[in-house]
């Protein structure tokens, strides 16, 4: 119910606002919002009666030098602006404009990837060490496959007909709550956005590969335990590790894959449109912000080239 009362506590507040999302969002996206006004919102602002800029700005300064990245202060702060928002609406908090500064990020922030030489290397021995988990790896270097959209790939979403691969869910854990008792549940979702429901072609090798081994696998099972049951991201996470240390290779995240499966792709000379479609990018600046970082090699080429038209 609404209120005019501008005493109305930040924590009284973000209750009356999970509730109204819990009607209108995905469970785990309720999940994220909650763990987030739990664990840094509430703390912090949970017996303030309104926010000023001065204080959010202070927030996000103390969270920074705590450690947090700055993507994980910034969703925090784009939970933070929806709540403020509802608040004026709803319980009579007076309007401020929040304008809200973040230092300068560099490069060193950026995701890397493996070189072309290690890329070949992990290729290479998922190629030669058969295993329904390695299977998954290659499809992850092939098709630039988030690591729950890989858990979540059933046989059914192949088609070795007209090669291609279709993302049709996502697996994830996430916190349910009954009353006071929180615990955590593996869920099968629809992919993360709109745009991250696609369909990706795969490679003639690929195909032969999967197309070597999917006639002997049920429809309805998932590709990386072959059984009727998924499993969860971290575990999958890691046995990519245990992987990477196997074979000698950078302790890249597993999101590195499809880091280095875009930047294999730009080298290639596909273009930055169809890279942003494969990989289900709501826009193709995404892509280009996150993903395609040319190395100093892909600089000369392209500087080479430019002069080479001159003279």
């Amino acid at each position: 119910m609404a209120t005019n009362n501008s005493s109305v506590c930040f924590d009284f507040v973000t209750k009356c606002w999970l509730e109204e999302k819990r009607m209108c969002v995905k469970r785990s996206t309720w999940a994220v919002y909650f763990l987030i006004v739990e664990k840094h919102l509430n703390p912090a602002f949970g017996r303030c009666e309104s926010l000023s800029e001065k204080s959010v700005q202070k927030y996000v300064y103390d969270k920074l030098l705590s450690g947090l990245s700055v993507k994980s202060v910034q969703d925090t702060i784009m939970v933070l602006r929806m709540i403020i928002r509802f608040a004026e609406r709803y319980h009579g908090w007076p309007h401020h404009d929040l304008t809200i500064h973040y230092p300068r990020q560099n490069s060193k922030g950026l995701l890397k990837v493996f070189s072309l030489e290690q890329y070949r290397t992990l290729l290479n021995h998922v190629k030669e060490h058969f295993s329904f988990k390695n299977l998954g790896v290659l499809i992850c270097m092939s098709t630039g496959l988030r690591i729950g959209e890989v858990c979540g790939l059933k046989w059914s979403d192949i088609d070795l007909d007209n090669s291609v691969i279709t993302v049709n869910r996502t697996i994830e854990r996430i916190y349910v709550f009954n009353g006071d008792r929180r615990a955590t549940m593996l869920i099968e979702s629809t992919p993360k956005t709109e745009s991250s429901h696609r369909e990706i072609p795969i490679s003639n090798f690929l195909v032969q590969i999967l197309r070597s081994y999917g006639k002997k696998c049920c429809d309805s099972h998932f590709v990386i335990t072959n059984r009727s049951v998924p499993t969860e991201p971290r575990v999958y996470r890691n046995y990519y590790h245990r992987l990477l240390r196997e074979l000698h290779l950078p302790m890249l995240t597993f999101h590195g894959l499809r880091h280095s499966f875009a930047t294999r792709c730009i080298e290639s000379g596909c273009d930055y449109k169809t890279v942003s479609v494969i990989l289900g990018h709501a826009d193709i600046a995404t892509t280009l912000n996150l993903y395609v970082h040319p190395n100093n090699e892909q600089k000369k080429r392209c500087i080479n080239k430019v002069f080479r038209a001159l003279t």
